[in-house]
């Protein structure tokens, strides 16, 4: 495979070969959309024969949206501070484009800030934000829409907190979707302590920009999408995400706030392929003390062997309900061999979409991403989850929300696959 940088996207059809589910939506005639649930996110690991060929456009409004798109405020007391590091690994040539002799990165941080900066962080830059909007197939919105949504997060904010007194979690986002699709799950955590690292696993995004003003696309997006594709990504990322602990707990750290981690409390967390891609890591990488899969179905070849650290699994019913068959037969496969504590959660009413920022960007943009749950409360069930999962795991804090269900949260269903029931 070759590499693909900016100047021949325009060249490239998209969103080629993704598998999913299709079907345009339109709320309120606020824009027009085509191909709306391939912007949103299809099943993390579909079989190439579940592959479906892009929608044809639909004609709706063309009207921008009324106000600027933003994120939903954090909910702890900490400002947040956010940066992003540029990482090279010599040590090995890409995976995706072997010509390219070194691993290339665009790393994320978000943290708590000793105080608010003078710079609003922004989302994502204009190019890729036409790439992602054009991998969607969205129209009758401005392409540079997506770098105007207003974050939570100071650019590079001083950091705050004691020496070795943070605990950090590693994010990885969902096949073909950039870092900050996972923005507002990352701010939520830095503002109550913790250290996020997101990755941009190159060449498996629809747009990676990097210091240089290069912008490399999704290799793997084109062609048929088998098992084997996935496999292979999973061990990828899980030897990103060994190389990024790395060079942010070694003895030469890529950031100068990397003092502050606490290297004995260190989780991995990702949506969609990245959720897929956690247990993978934390095979590869011991350093990881627990993992959440979001809404991702697992690989074949990747959990052979007992895995005893904490593990949960957080998605929707419509795919992971035990016993349904499909995507759910994986989930099981590999429950039988977590023989640490683990959980297995599902969200009514939620989409693959729900547990990113895509939902509640697309419910202030007037877009119906298939959910019947709004996107601000699915980013509080995901945000209250994880982090309770995170807060029991790596702080020792007894979480009562994790033992049963919830008044609060009714949405939430506790489920046990080896009676096949969710309450």
């Amino acid at each position: 495979m070759r590499r693909v940088t900016e100047r021949e996207e325009s060249a490239r059809p998209s969103g080629v070969g993704r598998p999913g589910p299709r079907g345009p939506l339109l709320r309120g005639g606020v824009v027009a959309v085509t191909g709306l649930l391939a912007f949103a996110g299809s099943a993390a690991l579909a079989p190439a024969s579940s592959a479906s060929a892009p929608v044809s456009a639909v004609t709706g409004s063309s009207a921008a949206p009324s106000r600027t798109p933003y994120l939903p405020r954090p909910t702890g007391s900490r400002p947040v501070g956010t940066t992003s590091l540029y990482l090279k690994d010599a040590s090995r040539p890409d995976p995706w484009v072997p010509t390219v002799k070194a691993r290339e990165l665009m790393v994320s941080l978000w943290y708590p800030a000793k105080a608010p900066g003078k710079r609003r962080a922004p989302y994502m830059t204009p190019k890729e934000s036409e790439l992602l909007l054009k991998d969607g197939k969205i129209t009758g919105v401005p392409y540079d829409l997506f770098s105007k949504v207003r974050t939570n997060a100071f650019s590079d904010a001083k950091p705050a907190g004691r020496r070795r007194g943070l605990p950090l979690v590693v994010l990885s986002p969902g096949f073909s979707k950039p870092r900050s699709t996972l923005t507002a799950l990352a701010e939520d955590l830095a503002s109550r302590g913790y250290v996020v690292a997101a990755i941009d696993h190159t060449y498996e995004s629809v747009a990676t920009t990097f210091p240089d003003g290069r912008v490399t696309t999704c290799v793997p997006c084109e062609g048929d999408h088998d098992q084997s594709l996935f496999t292979k990504l999973s061990k990828s990322r899980a030897a990103d995400v060994s190389f990024v602990l790395d060079r942010l707990t070694g003895p030469r750290p890529a950031w100068k706030g990397a003092s502050l981690i606490d290297r004995s409390r260190i989780a991995m967390a990702g949506h969609s392929a990245g959720g897929a891609s956690t247990i993978a890591a934390m095979i590869k990488d011991a350093r990881l003390r627990a993992g959440i899969d979001i809404d991702g179905t697992t690989p074949t070849g990747i959990l052979e062997s007992a895995l005893s650290r904490p593990f949960m699994f957080l998605g929707k019913p419509s795919t992971y309900t035990p016993g349904a068959g499909g995507p759910a037969d994986t989930w099981e496969r590999d429950w039988k061999l977590l023989t640490g504590w683990k959980r297995w959660l599902l969200v009514t009413g939620a989409d693959h979409a729900s547990f990113t920022d895509i939902s509640v960007l697309a419910d202030q943009l007037g877009i119906d991403v298939g959910a019947k749950l709004s996107g601000v409360r699915s980013l509080e069930i995901t945000r209250r989850y994880v982090r309770a999962f995170l807060d029991l795991h790596l702080l020792k804090r007894a979480q009562r929300l994790l033992e049963r269900p919830s008044k609060r949260y009714p949405e939430v269903k506790h489920c046990a696959p080896e009676t096949k029931t969710c309450a």
